[in-house]
């Protein structure tokens, strides 16, 4: 399997059209179609199916798809960490984050980092704690921000001095909002809206004194903001982390839990990593720069 015919492969399932990627490609359509055989012949499997006007892949192809875009990622940082020999730090920067306030101080950091070195070009991505020790394992990223546990004998980590506080976005016109403080007894009978992450649910349940059987799920997130508008819409009250959500000029306020409940804040990165020299300068910044309380284990 050939890395130019996984971009043909990438093109046709971008495209969904053999013409049109083809042209993108500036190749031929028969060449293109006899090389997208080749590789189905290769496999043993087919990995599309192709319609009259759309292609569509099959269960297989979009298997291939995933593996594809994660194998050309990684063949094109490894040529620009090879290639890049000069006397000044230049390169890519890959970190996965979850939603969080406390990535602030590392934006600081990289900010300064990034006017000191301008080559160097930092990569955020979004993405829960699952997905995040995913792509890290896959070695797709260089770092990740996690929030509450992690597997320490698996990662190399600093615990970073921020921490995030919980707390419940409310309807404005609720009773809930004329609090200071919102307790577990005020959430038993109201319908919840809860974050879709194994650990932070067991966290809540823990705080909440209730098994999840007991308690009034309406609906998990992904994204606290598509949560905020189904508290404004009356569905139910949403757990979140404190400000990551304006609620100035809306119909909905945050509130924080009683008793407080934060959760520690870690950058981690593969124990068996190696660094590119932009990464490597990235962390040895950030933790010169973690002088209040900053732990690193590594």
């Amino acid at each position: 399997m050939e890395l130019r015919v996984l971009q043909y492969f990438l093109a046709v399932a971008r495209e969904q059209n053999i013409s049109a990627a083809a042209q993108s490609l500036h190749l031929t359509q028969p060449t293109l179609s006899r090389q997208l055989k080749d590789l189905e012949e290769e496999l043993g499997k087919p990995l599309m199916i192709r319609g009259n006007r759309k292609i569509t892949l099959t269960e297989d192809g979009v298997i291939l798809r995933k593996r594809a875009e994660e194998i050309l990622n990684l063949v094109e940082r490894t040529q620009k960490e090879l290639y890049d020999t000069g006397a000044s730090v230049t390169g890519d920067i890959y970190i996965g984050t979850g939603e969080t306030d406390g990535l602030r101080q590392i934006a600081r950091m990289a900010t300064r980092l990034h006017e000191e070195y301008p080559g160097l070009l930092f990569h955020m991505e979004s993405g829960d704690g699952g997905t995040v020790c995913e792509r890290l394992d896959k070695g797709l990223l260089d770092f990740g921000v996690l929030l509450g546990d992690i597997d320490k004998g698996k990662y190399n980590y600093i615990l970073l001095p921020a921490k995030d506080t919980w707390g419940v976005l409310v309807p404005r016109s609720s009773l809930l909002a004329e609090k200071e403080a919102v307790t577990p007894e005020d959430l038993w009978d109201k319908p919840l809206i809860l974050s879709r992450q194994v650990g932070n649910k067991s966290d809540l349940y823990r705080w909440l004194r209730r098994d999840p059987a007991e308690l009034n799920t309406a609906a998990t997130y992904n994204l606290i903001y598509n949560a905020s508008l189904l508290v404004e819409e009356g569905m139910g009250y949403a757990f979140t982390l404190d400000k990551l959500i304006n609620t100035t000029g809306r119909a909905i306020c945050f509130r924080p839990l009683k008793p407080r409940l934060e959760m520690q804040m870690y950058l981690v990165w593969k124990k068996s990593q190696v660094f590119s020299k932009a990464a490597q300068l990235f962390l040895e910044r950030l933790k010169r720069d973690l002088t209040s309380g900053g732990e690193a284990q590594s």
